[in-house]
């Protein structure tokens, strides 16, 4: 009988998971204070993707807030952050036509003038050379697959995903065991959804005091337009149509660096229809009269898609746990009206980083970094969350129209320090949102035309992603039979149209008969639609093989 041998093992101080803006925050934090005391601290950071940056997708529009007080001479640093917003533009979209709101009636915090328009994957990128200068080891490439316990249940680390696993479950020529990360505190900043936090989550009930979290789906393409098409420094976003009044949601469509435009669209994932497909309703968005003339004529350059949290100031859930801390969008930090969470999820890390730095110069280790908790309660993150805390609420008690007005008002008495309406609640989580198919309307959408509107397939093709074919499928149905036992027959299987990637189909005969439901895992963009929206949630979304998965250039 053979035996798996045992995983090698490396110690830090203070491991940490993820290599976005959160995660590279917090380890530059980290080597700063030990820089500033003359001390010596030991920090690695994981990272999935095949790079840093790799995996990393957003609008985006930055606040720098965060990022001058992490790195103040970030100019002086050629950090890629160079388009100051000079345009901004709110829309509704009706079906043929527009109506710009001025900017004078919209609350003051949504107003982009002193932000900065970005590839986030860029500015990684650049943060994480900013790490590896100070001493901070990064890892990309290796996917965090276990969280590790002590004896007494405190975090002790992670362990990588091993290598070489073919899709039954055995190993192959070339099979490598995962490495244990050990340390004294472990940072988790994976983004949205992410596979450990879930099980951190659950394990430490961290989320029983909070509401359940809320999310969307954003979808993003760069273009490449000719010159006289480019707005450089604009930031236009819209909300409206191909919506309903009933499913919320909007666009983003930011002009920057030389010709590039990033253009995207978000649906809110607590929508009812199984029909609606969010791939679909980004394609039918860009023909409009108000968007077309921006793209046509240009060439589209990369796709992606990534699930984003919208629950906001009422969803965070306790950020700590014995060992270690929650950072970033793995909290959820993200202010849902202004569309950003970048310099939030970067003072997130940073946060978590000074009461490590702190716990760990102590002689400390395995405990709970409450220090990070008091910081957070009275920082720019805080206010920032609390400000906008009921536009997600009102936005889904009242639709799209009256919502916004409620919540454009309670962020205007926000802005002088209070609130007619207190703190409301969300309710239920996304995924008890779906009503049955037999009561829904079938949404028949165009066809793309090759222009400014595309099919599945080749947009995948352009976010670079790729699996190793022959691995376990990372997407694991808790029971295999209910996509075609429950879902078909009550839903209509909405994995088959949620998907932004092609991942799930039905297939049946050709008399129609015998539907089987097809997992196609390679075609995967990590995005965690499925994992939040599946009806029954009876799908896991788990870790593939450490570089597998988009590579998203520029995005």
């Amino acid at each position: 009988m053979s035996t798996v041998a045992p995983r090698e093992s490396m110690e830090f101080d203070v491991v940490i998971v993820g290599a976005g803006p959160s995660g590279l925050s917090a380890a530059i934090r980290l080597k700063q204070l030990a820089a500033e005391t003359g001390k010596e601290i030991s920090v690695c950071v994981l990272e999935k993707g095949s790079e840093v940056g790799a995996h990393i997708l957003s609008g985006a529009v930055i606040d720098p807030v965060s990022l001058n007080e992490l790195i103040p001479d970030w100019k002086e640093k050629d950090a890629p952050i160079d388009t100051p917003v000079t345009d901004d533009r709110f829309l509704f979209l009706g079906q043929s036509g527009s109506i710009r709101f001025p900017n004078f009636i919209m609350p003051s915090l949504m107003n982009n003038h002193g932000n900065y328009i970005v590839s986030l994957g860029n500015v990684c990128r650049w943060l994480g050379k900013q790490a590896e200068e100070l001493g901070v080891e990064i890892y990309p490439g290796f996917a965090a697959a276990e969280i590790l316990y002590d004896d007494k249940g405190a975090v002790r680390g992670v362990a990588t995903g091993d290598m070489g696993i073919g899709r039954d479950g055995k190993a192959k020529a070339g099979f490598t065991r995962g490495m244990e990360l050990l340390g004294k505190y472990t940072l988790i900043g994976e983004g949205v959804r992410g596979s450990l936090a879930k099980q951190l989550i659950a394990r430490f009930k961290l989320d029983e005091n909070s509401q359940p979290q809320k999310f969307g789906i954003g979808l993003k393409e760069l273009w490449e337009v000719p010159p006289d098409q480019h707005k450089r420094g604009m930031v236009m976003h819209t909300m409206g149509w191909p919506l309903k009044n009933d499913t919320g949601g909007g666009s983003f469509m930011y002009h920057f660096g030389e010709n590039l435009v990033s253009v995207g669209f978000v649906v809110h994932l607590n929508y009812s229809n199984p029909f609606l497909s969010p791939f679909d309703e980004f394609q039918r968005f860009k023909t409009h009269p108000s968007i077309r003339p921006f793209l046509e004529g240009g060439k589209r350059l990369s796709y992606g898609a990534r699930a984003i949290t919208e629950g906001g100031f009422q969803s965070v859930p306790k950020l700590t746990f014995p060992g270690g801390a929650l950072i970033g969008c793995s909290a959820g930090f993200m202010n849902l009206p202004r569309i950003k969470g970048s310099h939030n999820a970067m003072k997130s890390g940073m946060m978590a980083a000074e009461a490590a730095f702190e716990a760990v110069t102590a002689g400390r280790s395995a405990d709970e970094l409450t220090a990070y908790t008091g910081l957070y309660q009275n920082s720019h993150v805080f206010k920032d969350l609390h400000r906008v805390r009921n536009m997600k609420p009102f936005w889904s008690r009242l639709r799209t129209i009256p919502g916004l007005g409620f919540g454009f008002f309670d962020m205007w008495t926000n802005q002088l320090g209070f609130s007619l309406f207190g703190t409301l609640k969300h309710g239920k989580p996304d995924y008890a949102s779906l009503k049955p198919a037999r009561v829904s309307k079938p949404i028949v959408y165009p066809k793309p035309d090759g222009i400014v509107s595309f099919d599945k397939l080749s947009s995948v093709f352009l976010s670079g992603t790729n699996h190793e074919e022959d691995q376990p499928v990372h997407l694991v149905l808790k029971d295999p039979s209910i996509p075609i036992s429950r879902n078909l027959p009550e839903f209509d299987e909405p994995a088959q149209r949620y998907c932004p990637a092609g991942v799930y189909e039905v297939v049946r005969e050709e008399s129609g008969r015998n539907p089987r439901f097809v997992i196609n895992a390679q075609n995967c963009v990590h995005c965690k639609t499925c994992d939040i929206k599946d009806p029954a949630q009876n799908i896991n979304w788990v870790t593939p093989e450490g570089g597998g998965g988009p590579t998203y250039p520029n995005m």
